[in-house]
């Protein structure tokens, strides 16, 4: 992982060589489309004050789990107990981004959303507001149980929560799938496994699908996973808006196409 001082210059970078966030200058109808609808766009839906309550909630919540780390070095036997509040001041998704996931659900109007890394189930509430079905899966059980109470509390009641690690639970979820509308990838941040993730989804990927991808930027090691990806001879446009990144795999971009957003 990088320092924060790496991150806040990687991120100053980010933005002096990015496009404006407005659409001026892109040349892509397709992105520019998305910049304005999706990026720009204010959706609102009236169960998100619901959500929101709950990440106030367990921001709040002193109450002590034991969680099963299998998240950055794949280490399956760390167990720690720790306050639900401090898993939730560096695991949930922020605002702004959780309402981008929400819009980008609803634009492409994605019916299979499968997202690897559930934690308090923020995000997952979030895209389940706009899609008909989510997936998630999320390793600690104990986590998944308070996901599953945000879930009850929030009103949102078209998710299936699997639990288990991604290597285990992941090609079985892809089996059974006929098609990933959209995958949202925020777990295990290592090179190896985001690699091998993407390589499963994309087998069930069509023209139309989105794969997003969390913490692009938080490690050379997710930086080299971006890279690869992006440069997969399936992808055929990306977009960076640093903190995350999105591949699209459309046919009509005959040459592929890389972005970079400031957002």
């Amino acid at each position: 992982m990088y320092s924060p001082l790496k991150l806040s210059i990687k991120y100053l970078l980010h933005n002096l060589k990015a496009s404006n966030g407005k659409g001026h200058g892109v040349h892509s109808p397709f992105v520019y489309d998305f910049i304005i609808k999706v990026l720009n766009g204010n959706g609102h839906h009236e169960q998100i004050a619901l959500i929101e309550k709950q990440r106030n909630d367990l921001l709040k919540n002193e109450s002590v789990i034991t969680v099963e780390d299998y998240g950055v070095k794949g280490d399956k036997n760390k167990i720690q107990k720790r306050k639900i509040k401090d898993i939730a001041a560096t695991s949930l998704q922020n605002k702004k981004f959780a309402q981008l996931l929400h819009r980008t659900v609803n634009y492409f109007k994605a019916k299979n959303i499968i997202e690897l890394g559930t934690s308090f189930g923020i995000s997952t509430s979030y895209m389940a507001l706009a899609g008909p079905s989510v997936i998630t899966i999320e390793g600690s059980a104990e986590i998944a149980k308070v996901a599953n109470n945000v879930f009850e509390n929030a009103g949102v009641k078209n998710v299936e929560l699997i639990t288990g690690t991604f290597e285990e639970k992941l090609p079985e979820v892809i089996n059974n799938t006929n098609k990933v509308s959209l995958a949202y990838i925020d777990g295990n941040h290592r090179k190896e496994a985001t690699i091998n993730y993407f390589n499963l989804l994309k087998e069930k990927c069509d023209a139309n699908s989105v794969i997003i991808f969390d913490d692009i930027h938080w490690s050379k090691g997710m930086e080299e996973a971006w890279e690869h990806i992006k440069n997969d001879k399936l992808v055929t446009l990306s977009i960076d808006l640093f903190k995350i990144g999105i591949v699209f795999f459309r046919h009509e971009f005959k040459t592929k196409q890389h972005f970079k957003i400031r957002y």
